[in-house]
């Protein structure tokens, strides 16, 4: 494949994002991994691409080194994350670069983790090959959001997602729910999930609205379904315990009812005790099984224990054209304990996005102290 002519910061960045759109073709499968692509270019033609597929195969450099074949020498690297330096899973990629004779490697951003941070660029540069760093940061940055602060924060990435009516309702009085939004708006749910690692819910949504958490067939990647009960006061029929091709965890207290967990168990569900049952203690769990990116579909009490606790980074709410009313209709966040429109939570980087006759509206929590909520 040839490229363009143009500017070499033009050309630069013109690769870099099919470096991004190659790591994409993984996503939400790669956990505990980020997602990343790779290219290699010389004399003006790309003659290697490769990413990353999952944990445990090798890497994108690796997979675009071999396509390159001795094409490789004299060439320019193009990848989306600092090439590991370290033996892990795999052999680090820096000495494969290093073999291969590239000349120049182009990176959009560093390894975020603080043990290894600069390892990889400082191997190249030692090898003298040529180091850029920073093209389509901010676009790498959002592709591996969820690794980034999983590195950081010892924590999987959470999204709260919900649906709610302009005057935001998630359903009306009685409870029914179904549906707020459009097909459009849940066409787009469903491959949301499919970027997730996890999707969790109360035991109240189970009861309520027996939702199948899938990705219904918008692709073949389906999250772990976790519900969070803390006395398994479930149906002992529904969607989410069919388990022959998605897994279901979940997730109650010590003194849970027992002949419930046992149903459950049989039918191929895992039942976890926690001595805590909270977002905090859930989120440690999912951390631990290599989760990158949980994503909570819950009821507004058990959305506002998340936000509370920090478990909650990102928010997509989606809203329909609809007004439904109701003085005790459900609202998408329950009680935070806020009682000024100053304490309001505020978003940054707010996106909005017209979908059919629906709005989705994404944006990030802002980072606060735990002061701010109220016992």
């Amino acid at each position: 494949m040839e490229i363009a002519v143009g500017e070499p910061g033009e050309i630069d960045r013109l690769v870099m994002q099919r470096c991004l759109e190659l790591a994409r073709q993984a996503i939400g499968q790669t956990a505990p991994n980020p997602l990343v692509g790779c290219v290699i270019v010389r004399d003006g033609q790309i003659v290697g691409e490769g990413f990353h597929p999952k944990a445990g195969q090798p890497h994108a450099e690796v997979f675009a080194l071999k396509a390159a074949g001795d094409r490789s020498q004299n060439a320019t690297l193009y990848v989306n994350l600092e090439p590991c330096n370290h033996y892990g899973r795999t052999p680090p990629c820096s000495e494969a670069i290093v073999s291969a004779g590239i000349r120049r490697v182009v990176v959009g951003m560093v390894d975020p983790n603080p043990q290894v941070t600069g390892s990889g660029l400082d191997r190249l540069r030692a090898a003298e090959i040529e180091v850029v760093v920073g093209v389509e940061e901010a676009d790498c940055q959002t592709l591996n959001e969820a690794f980034v602060h999983r590195i950081l924060h010892h924590r999987p990435f959470g999204i709260l997602k919900y649906a709610m009516t302009l005057d935001g309702k998630i359903a009306a009085t009685s409870g029914h729910s179904s549906w707020v939004t459009g097909a459009a708006s849940r066409n787009r749910v469903h491959r949301l999930r499919s970027t997730c690692d996890a999707v969790i819910i109360g035991g109240n949504t189970v009861r309520k609205d027996n939702p199948q958490l899938t990705t219904h067939d918008v692709s073949t990647h389906n999250p772990l379904r976790v519900v969070m009960s803390r006395s398994l006061d479930l149906p002992t029929v529904a969607h989410l315990w069919n388990t022959e091709t998605v897994s279901t965890i979940v997730f109650t207290s010590l003194k849970a009812n027992s002949e419930v967990q046992e149903t459950l168990t049989k039918q191929g569900v895992e039942v976890v005790k926690l001595d805590s049952l909270t977002p905090t203690q859930v989120m440690a769990n999912l951390y631990d099984r290599g989760c990158l990116s949980v994503l909570w579909e819950c009821g507004g009490v058990l959305a506002a224990q998340a936000i509370r606790e920090g478990s909650v980074q990102k928010i997509l709410a989606f809203i329909a054209p609809k007004i439904i009313g109701g003085v005790n209709a459900p609202s998408p966040v329950g009680d935070l304990g806020l009682v000024a429109m100053t304490e309001a939570l505020e978003l940054e980087r707010v996106a909005w996005e017209a979908i059919g006759s629906d709005f989705l509206l994404q944006g990030y929590l802002k980072v606060r102290s735990e002061e701010q909520f109220k016992p």
